[in-house]
């Protein structure tokens, strides 16, 4: 693949200077992982309570994000007692960025890799957007290590390839070639109701991983992880896994990974996560909905306290 992606990699990724890179909120480490035939590094923070419980949360970031944007979940819940282990997954975030072949399944098995080298043998797991979907394989393929399963306006609530026209991979790499700072933050602005200027440093934390390592590769990367989630729908599995879940889900949510493909007629079909919330629901083993009103993409940075409430009750029932 490497071989094959290599004309690829010749473009130029521009974005503005920033007086210094996005500060994760909590110490970075790294942990090596072993992806085809090479060895990479998985940044994390593993973050302990002073008033520890004994149960680990598990954070999984979305497509468009990383480790960054969990950063007051992270404080609420060390508050209540949770150590709280947050990966950027490989190909995201501080993590190394290989031109490899992705699959949910390979990053599930990275976490647990990392999580077993923590000593870590079970968690709750918190996914959110693409996160939900690795949270499900998760989930499926470890499910001894999973309590609890929270999923946080997932995306993958519908299998995308059977509506979102394909897209060869030189397509999508040359559409992440024309990515600038300005183009993510209006992407960005498409999660909220309304955009408020705290919301930009989330903008930031995007282009500071793109800026992390080799840009032209980066958009090979980023291509690839969108090949993954259009090519490995989980929303056909849901039945498989065994966990008590959470579908904590913003109503105003319309988010469909390709919707810049779709005819305005199919924007009105598809993404409405009132309804797919519902076919969720019933289509999981043991599933509570909780729909929140006026709430879109990110309940935890739109509406934190009450994504609190809600998150904190469920891990706390038993």
């Amino acid at each position: 693949m490497k071989k094959l992606l290599l004309p690829l990699l010749c473009a130029i990724i521009t974005f503005p200077v920033f007086a210094q890179q996005v500060q994760y909120p909590y110490p970075i480490h790294h942990h090596n992982v072993q992806v085809q035939d090479s060895i990479y590094r998985m940044a994390y923070m593993d973050v302990p309570s002073t008033a520890a419980n004994g149960e680990v949360i598990l954070l999984l970031h979305g497509k468009n994000f990383n480790g960054y944007y969990w950063k007051d979940v992270i404080a609420g819940l060390v508050n209540a007692g949770y150590r709280v282990v947050v990966p950027d997954q490989i190909g995201w975030g501080r993590s190394d960025k290989p031109v490899v072949q992705y699959s949910f399944s390979m990053l599930a098995d990275n976490t647990r890799r990392l999580l077993d080298s923590l000593g870590v043998k079970q968690v709750n797991v918190v996914g959110h957007s693409m996160g939900g979907m690795l949270a499900i394989r998760f989930a499926i393929m470890f499910p001894t290590m999973v309590k609890k399963l929270v999923l946080e306006n997932p995306i993958g609530l519908e299998d995308y390839s059977l509506f979102v026209p394909y897209q060869p991979l030189h397509k999508l790499v040359e559409n992440e070639r024309k990515a600038t700072y300005e183009s993510i933050k209006k992407y960005q602005q498409t999660y909220y109701p309304v955009w408020k200027p705290e919301y930009e440093q989330y903008a930031k934390a995007q282009a500071d991983a793109y800026e992390h390592g080799d840009k032209a590769q980066n958009a090979v990367v980023n291509a690839l992880t969108y090949q993954m989630i259009y090519d490995q729908p989980v929303v056909h599995h849901f039945k498989y896994v065994k966990a008590p879940t959470l579908l904590l889900l913003g109503q105003e949510d319309r988010t469909v990974v390709g919707n810049n493909l779709l005819t305005e007629a199919q924007k009105k079909q598809y993404g409405h996560y009132p309804s797919l919330g519902k076919k969720a629901k019933a289509a999981f083993t043991n599933a509570r909905l909780v729909e929140l009103q006026g709430v879109s993409h990110i309940p935890h940075i739109q509406t934190l306290p009450l994504f609190m409430k809600h998150l904190l009750q469920f891990l706390k029932q038993k």
